[in-house]
């Protein structure tokens, strides 16, 4: 069993607190390479950097980090034929899919078409109404309109019936980042870095990443035509912004060419060149740099909002709009759109908590949860939540006519995609499918007891994890060393990310001087500390309405706390302070 940091076995919110391992020499050789504390030393041996990678990692360059794009299977016959269609002005219709990735992916291949001179036609199914992916009526309906290629991104590697209403009428390429089972469709380029004869191991890009490097292979491609003997190139890091958005709200590792896209996407989105994104910054008040977190937590929800409550395409439309006018009444409605569907979500999180507990108390491995009319847009958010607050896969699902329809989220080590393909294979599903952390699914709604036996019994290793996940902590920081130097120190590693997680530092024996609720519905915390030498540091916690550890804050007291941190640097003016942003605390 790994070793207690503090020796805090249980904490305030029900967790043990765990080193991240690193080995200590290679620690000191890093920090040695780089004339860094030997805590920052810590923090990149930890997440497998070497002292040669270490300045790369802190200065990630995609110069040195993008691969050739035709290590992807396929890629070159489709940058050919999208070439193709720039240098004859083709009609291409765009068809994506109405979450953030589909939205930005969809939206960079329609600006980097219609920029080189194609007619574009952006196409996203309604989610309530056409379901996920290509339809039939729907490609039938964009060959009438005139379109001679169909490029469906973030979607299309399973669409083997619907994408046969093309056959013999358009071409169509595929750019997807989905695991599928079996072969592709028999379209003329499927570009999947997940298909099972991809030999590129780059499986953890998002499908707008493989949208951008299909769009370097096509100025490849046009470049060896000699099309740019007399026009300019374009300026394809200016979509950036659109692939680093992606990558972090789809949540893909933040490692390797991942890390690259989104540090240099972060600065295209500080220029705030693209009137939509602009519009979603200044509506949010964002004042500071952007940050992955910005991306993930302020831009993303509202883009993804409008596929799950409202118009599906108002994501990719507002990341299309060039006039700054239009683009921040879109950001408008988005950000109302927003508001809605969190309503909605508290709604369907209430019952879904109270049956999680009855479940939870009962000792399944997986939490099933069905209720009538729950909204389809809303139940991977729910589930997502769930399986935070119970540490068990969870699978949410809305009943509708007799038929439930939703989305799972697991927990590492536990394959629930697999899962739900099993159960599928079973007979026990009508659809269903998925990657270990996340699937999808729809089944009888009579057949609810008997899905959740099947999942219970695949899944059973999840009954025996801990009630609440372990917090992973990298170093103890007492309070005279959370300085602001040291805050930006961290910041260097960022964008922080699933595979280049935020570090989390304890904060041994604080006193809490002084706590007050703030905001508008009182549920975060600002607190000031104090260390035993007497240093102080202002902290933060959010989503601390109720529960122990606001309780713990709020007393103050003179009994000392451990605490469990975020530390960032914050700006205000000229002036740079260190922050703690507040995860957990434990009796000293």
């Amino acid at each position: 069993m790994a070793e207690t940091v503090l020796g805090v076995e249980r904490s305030l919110t029900g967790r043990r607190w765990v080193w991240r391992g690193a080995d200590a020499r290679l620690a000191a050789a890093v920090a040695q390479r780089i004339a860094a504390p030997e805590l920052i030393g810590r923090l990149l041996a930890a997440r497998g950097v070497a002292p040669e990678e270490a300045p790369q990692f802190l200065d990630p360059r995609l110069r040195v980090a993008l691969p050739d794009p035709s290590a992807l299977l396929e890629m070159d016959t489709a940058a050919d034929r999208l070439a193709s269609a720039v240098m004859r002005g083709e009609r291409v219709a765009v068809f994506g899919d109405y979450d953030v990735d589909g939205a930005c992916s969809g939206a960079l291949m329609a600006e980097f078409l219609r920029g080189l001179g194609c007619t574009v036609t952006p196409y996203v199914p309604d989610r309530l109404r056409e379901g996920y992916g290509p339809n039939a009526p729907a490609i039938s309906a964009l060959c009438e309109a005139g379109a001679t290629l169909i490029v469906c991104v973030d979607c299309g590697i399973a669409a083997h019936e619907a994408l046969a209403a093309a056959r013999g009428r358009a071409d169509v390429v595929i750019l997807d980042h989905h695991k599928s089972e079996g072969p592709p469709p028999p379209v003329l380029a499927a570009v999947n870095p997940n298909r099972l004869e991809d030999r590129s191991g780059l499986h953890g890009l998002c499908a707008a990443a493989v949208a951008f490097l299909a769009a370097v292979a096509t100025v490849r491609s046009l470049r060896r035509s000699g099309w740019f003997a007399a026009r300019e190139e374009p300026d394809l890091l200016c979509l950036l912004d659109l692939v680093a958005l992606a990558t972090v709200c789809d949540v893909m590792p933040l490692t390797g060419v991942n890390r690259a896209l989104v540090a240099q996407g972060l600065k295209v989105v500080a220029r705030r060149s693209r009137p939509g994104i602009a519009a979603l910054l200044d509506l949010t008040q964002q004042k500071e740099p952007p940050t992955a977190h910005i991306l993930g937590h302020v831009l993303g929800p509202r883009i993804n909002a409008a596929g799950r409550v409202d118009r599906a395409d108002l994501g990719l439309r507002l990341l299309l709009e060039r006039d700054p006018v239009e683009a921040r009444a879109m950001a408008e409605r988005l950000d109302e759109v927003n508001r809605r569907r969190q309503e909605v979500e508290a709604d369907v999180l209430a019952a879904a908590f109270d049956a999680a507990e009855r479940q939870a108390a009962d000792g399944h491995a997986v939490l099933l949860l069905c209720g009538e009319r729950w909204h389809p847009g809303v139940v991977g958010i729910v589930a997502g939540r769930v399986k935070e607050r119970f540490n068990r896969p969870a699978c949410v699902a809305g009943v509708e006519e007799g038929i439930a329809k939703g989305s799972g989220r697991s927990v590492p080590g536990v394959d629930l995609g697999a899962a739900v393909i099993a159960a599928r294979q079973a007979g026990l599903l009508k659809t269903g499918g998925g990657h270990p952390m996340a699937a999808g699914f729809s089944f009888d709604a009579a057949r609810a007891e008997a899905v959740h036996r099947f999942l219970n019994e695949r899944l059973a290793h999840a009954a025996l994890l801990p009630s609440a996940a372990d917090l992973m902590v990298e170093g103890v920081l007492p309070a005279a060393g959370a300085t602001a130097e040291f805050a930006d120190r961290v910041a260097a590693l960022a964008p922080f990310g699933p595979g280049n997680e935020e570090p989390v530092f304890a904060l041994p024996r604080m006193r809490v001087v002084k706590a007050e609720r703030v905001g508008k519905e009182g549920g975060t915390i600002r607190a000031f500390l104090e260390g035993e030498g007497g240093a102080r540091l202002k902290s933060v916690c959010f989503r601390a309405k109720e529960g122990p550890l606001s309780e713990a804050l709020l007393a103050g007291g003179a009994a000392p706390l451990h605490l469990a941190a975020r530390l960032r640097a914050e700006r205000w003016h000229d002036s740079v302070t260190a922050a703690a942003h507040l995860l957990d605390a434990a009796p000293a």
